[in-house]
């Protein structure tokens, strides 16, 4: 069992603490192990009612996943060790989001990336004014993934591939109104809220969460939604550029600006990501198409690039290749997305 999380049984509640703060609890393997072994153990518990996931010291709850262990898959064992990370962390995604008892995700800090994987799945998400919301995966070439295409593409109007492209940060507040939490709450009242939820009927953790709640802030996402809806209504990356440019407003030009920064490769992956998660039903194929995506990704020269620029040098001064969107061919992408041979598909656990 890994130090890096922490698990106990408190009243009625298996709770899991995050407990990597010099990482901002970012997720290694023996983390998500960690993380499946208990959840797998809880399912059958009789004294284990609900789930509590949380982080035990520091500002992050979780800001993503282990960057530096997959760069260094992608550039010394041709992504093997990488494409394992992926695969049993969408395994630990997806038994949250078919776990048979309640959880609680308590979203107090940054959450990014693998904190988004192992926070939406739950029933109850919990923001509060520490939260900071993001998928930023296109600035270091990946995409995103740990079930960002199913979350961001059920969002209201063109918000999720807003935030898939941008990266966009969003406050507590945001995150209510567009639903990726259910509750706000003042972060001084989170002991509270854990400490009931352990002790009080499992039927009542909405009802618990609701006396604490209080009326967050406006949210500046909410402000932009009419841009964002004008500007990101098409599915092709070219023609979300052709509409910002064509806007002289401040905000239309940031924007610009900000994808002109990102990975083209990734940003065309995401925009056909969303659109074909929202084909889907089952959450477990759209976790097998992740997989393919990720399994391709990786390697491509976009990931160790960007995690090089961003991350390793702080140069933020990405090569990309392919540079331009145009030469972001649908050839390209189709063999981002084809399946992988039978034995090497996901599969839940």
């Amino acid at each position: 069992m890994t130090q890096d999380i922490a698990t106990r049984i408190e009243g009625h509640a298996g709770i899991i603490s995050l407990n990597r703060p010099s990482a901002l609890h970012a997720l290694t393997l023996d983390m998500v192990h960690a993380m499946t072994d208990v959840l797998v153990k809880w399912q059958t518990s009789k004294k284990v009612k609900c789930i509590i996931i949380d982080h035990a010291e520091g500002r992050g709850f979780c800001a993503g996943g282990d960057i530096a262990f997959l760069r260094n898959s992608a550039l010394n064992d041709e992504g093997k060790s990488g494409r394992q990370f992926f695969h049993d962390e969408y395994q630990l995604n997806h038994l949250l989001f078919t776990y048979p008892k309640p959880v609680v995700a308590f979203m107090d800090g940054i959450t990014m990336g693998g904190g988004v994987g192992i926070s939406q799945p739950a029933r109850f998400r919990v923001a509060t004014e520490n939260t900071r919301f993001a998928m930023p995966e296109t600035g270091i070439g990946l995409f995103p993934d740990v079930g960002g295409g199913w979350y961001l593409s059920r969002l209201e109007g063109r918000v999720g591939q807003f935030l898939a492209l941008t990266g966009a940060r969003i406050a507590g507040p945001g995150c209510l109104a567009l639903g990726l939490a259910s509750h706000y709450i003042p972060s001084e009242a989170l002991a509270d809220a854990k400490a009931r939820i352990a002790v009080e009927d499992v039927e009542r953790i909405d009802g618990i969460l609701g006396t604490l709640a209080v009326t967050p802030p406006p949210s500046k996402i909410v402000e932009t939604l009419f841009q964002i809806n004008r500007h990101f209504a098409s599915d092709r990356f070219e023609e979300i550029l052709a509409s910002l440019d064509a806007d002289e407003s401040d905000w239309a030009m940031r924007e610009a600006a900000t994808l002109r920064s990102k990975s083209p490769q990734t940003c065309k992956v995401a925009l056909r990501q969303l659109a074909e998660s929202l084909k889907l039903d089952d959450f477990a194929e759209n976790m097998a198409m992740e997989y393919r995506i990720a399994s391709r990704v990786l390697t491509r020269p976009d990931f160790a690039e960007g995690v090089r620029a961003v991350i390793v040098d702080k140069d933020n001064a990405p090569k990309w290749d392919p540079a331009r969107p145009e030469d972001v061919t649908d050839a390209l992408l189709d063999t981002i997305f084809a399946a992988l041979p039978a034995d090497e598909e996901w599969k839940p656990l």
